[in-house]
């Protein structure tokens, strides 16, 4: 017993350097994949997120919906419709992402983090908006332009408002459905839309908790994983295949971050407990750090 108590004692010490560091500092949490989809694993990180909030750090939470936005189009007899690769979302579509981002998994976000004792601030279509997007088209091998339908990409984020609910020792909580420059509604991706907003606040950091242990030079050795990473690397690993569809957005996210200002990003498994801490708090961290 005197052993675990040093051990936990000494854990405390290590963190306080780190405590120290980054009081006052804004952090980007991005969480999404199946992390969304299992309950357990999502209240403990946001458990993460409210102790950095009581140590004095800024979290600033984006969230995409996991598989619910799926098993919500099954339940209305849509099947998802796939445009060169990217999914369409129609008006029917798009109700129900919404439905599903602010109404049911933003609402949960907000209601465990003002339970656990700190303030939740709800961002997204149907309460503030801090997301502005434009529409998303891609090109057809011979040239074309193909509408994705209500699919955007951010290009202004509402920093101003962030930066004041941060300060105020709010926790902002963003659910990805932008508005366009004429008021409608568009469906982004999480992975992008936090990049933005880091970008966008000039993050200390931007951590993206997701269901990966973060960046493997080879997918099939587990050894493999790459702890400390420069955007050249990352740009060297996407020509030549070693980061593959799943990860792109994931290391665009973290591209944007960094030349927008953001000191360091860094890509977890959420699935790890207390994880986001680990890779805060710690002199080891885990997952993959990128830097400029």
């Amino acid at each position: 017993m005197m052993n675990e108590a040093i051990a936990k004692a000494q854990g405390l010490v290590e963190a306080l350097s780190y405590i120290q560091r980054f009081h006052d500092k804004t952090v980007v949490v991005k969480i999404g994949g199946s992390i969304m989809d299992d309950e357990a694993v999502l209240t403990n990180i946001l458990t993460d997120v409210v102790f950095m909030n009581y140590v004095g750090m800024q979290p600033v939470l984006v969230h995409g919906g996991g598989k619910a936005i799926n098993e919500a189009m099954e339940k209305s007899g849509l099947t998802p419709q796939m445009v060169m690769g990217r999914r369409y979302t129609d008006e029917r579509t798009l109700a129900i992402a919404e439905q599903v981002l602010c109404n049911q998994i933003n609402k949960f976000i907000v209601n465990f983090i003002n339970t656990n004792g700190c303030e939740a601030q709800g961002l997204h279509s149907l309460s503030s908006v801090v997301l502005f997007a434009e529409r998303t088209y891609v090109s057809s091998p011979d040239g074309r332009r193909i509408d994705l339908g209500y699919v955007g990409d951010v290009n202004w984020v509402n920093a101003r408002l962030l930066e004041l609910l941060v300060k105020a020792d709010a926790i902002p909580c963003i659910a990805t459905i932008a508005r366009d420059q004429a008021g409608g509604k568009l469906n982004v991706n999480a992975d992008t839309a936090a990049g933005a907003v880091a970008a966008a606040m000039k993050a200390d950091k931007l951590v993206v908790v997701s269901d990966t242990d973060g960046i493997f030079r080879d997918l099939k050795d587990p050894t493999s994983r790459v702890s400390h990473m420069t955007v050249a690397d990352v740009e060297a690993m996407i020509r030549d295949g070693s980061i593959g569809a799943g990860m792109i957005p994931k290391v665009e996210a973290c591209i944007t971050a960094l030349k927008g200002g953001v000191q360091k990003a860094h890509i977890i498994d959420g699935r790890m407990p207390h994880s986001l801490l680990l890779e805060i708090y710690t002199e080891a961290g885990i997952g993959t750090e990128i830097v400029l």
